[in-house]
């Protein structure tokens, strides 16, 4: 696989700085039952890094020390860590909302029996990922199979309540473009969603989330194989909008690796490029309070102008 990193250290991104931290944002570890082309975790069936107990445990203690709002759930497929269940309901102990990032052909997997009723019953907030309403250009994406698998997830999570008026259970779709283009209008495309979903399969959601593929790991090692990379570069800088910097997800979110090590985004944890805040190559979340980070510099490459092209694009969406 090409490595993307040397590329995107030069970089006349706009500076920028932190605000309150109200968001944890933690990789379970790199173990997916999917191995897709954007992937940019480069995660798969293969990868067998996972979060231990102690690191869990170290992120419930700074949760507790620190009024973090958000856990934000990630991996790989984060249900695959043995330790996911006892996260989550540790955390909603908490009263900490909790978001499962999650690739919905999971839930039919054979070890995880009951995950579906495990999320509803923790009124854990599902953000499902679903490339495209349209089967080829999913299982072109994710591989064959996984939109049957995805429309039978989805519809699970239906049967429990996600998606219901008045049950307090939130199931949002994220789009991923399928090439080197940024998405379209996520307002325009969440209705055409939801009338595909509806009228084809009876299925509802609550929103849908719009997210630009990022030029590292598989995606960008992609890129270069087909001569791509310098082109998808400068269609993310020459969409740029300052308008979107205020709300980029970094200012009031940090993401944690499956070794408990902090970092101001996932892509960033990906390309790893610690925190600035620090003299320390890497700090871990247990030397960690968050007062620490208020005001702090953020480190930024090429790839940030990923998340301000366009409408903008993070974790929860378009940012305008």
């Amino acid at each position: 696989m090409h490595d993307t990193k040397q590329r995107l250290l030069k970089t006349d991104f706009p500076k920028l700085k932190r605000s309150d931290l109200d968001t944890l944002q933690v990789n379970l570890g790199y173990t997916c039952n999917q191995s897709c082309k954007h992937c940019h975790v480069n995660a798969g069936p293969n990868r067998t890094e996972t979060m231990a107990l102690e690191h869990i445990n170290d992120i419930l203690s700074f949760i507790k020390n620190n009024s973090i709002k958000n856990l934000d759930l990630t991996g790989g497929a984060p249900e695959l860590n043995k330790h996911f269940r006892y996260l989550v309901s540790e955390a909603r102990a908490l009263n900490v909302n909790v978001i499962d990032r999650c690739n919905l052909s999971i839930l039919n997997e054979q070890d995880q029996q009951g995950l579906a009723e495990f999320l509803a019953d923790h009124q854990v907030e599902v953000v499902a990922s679903l490339p495209c309403y349209n089967k080829i250009n999913v299982d072109a994406q994710r591989g064959k199979g996984v939109f049957e698998q995805s429309i039978i997830g989805l519809k699970q999570l239906n049967a429990l309540g996600y998606a219901k008026k008045d049950s307090g259970l939130i199931l949002n779709l994220m789009y991923n473009p399928i090439g080197a283009f940024l998405p379209p209008a996520q307002d325009t495309l969440e209705k055409e969603y939801k009338q595909k979903l509806f009228d084809d399969f009876e299925i509802e959601f609550s929103n849908l989330y719009t997210l630009t593929n990022m030029p590292i790991m598989r995606f960008g090692s992609t890129l270069i194989s087909k001569g791509e990379f310098d082109n998808y570069i400068n269609l993310l800088k020459s969409s740029h909008s300052d308008n979107n910097l205020q709300t980029v997800m970094c200012k009031n979110l940090i993401s944690i690796d499956w070794q408990g090590y902090i970092y101001d985004c996932d892509f960033n944890q990906m390309l790893e490029l610690p925190t600035l805040f620090s003299n320390k190559q890497k700090t871990h979340i247990s030397d960690l309070n968050k007062e620490n980070l208020l005001n702090s510099p953020i480190q930024i490459g090429e790839h940030c102008y990923g998340c301000t092209a366009g409408s903008g694009s993070s974790c929860g969406g378009a940012l305008n």
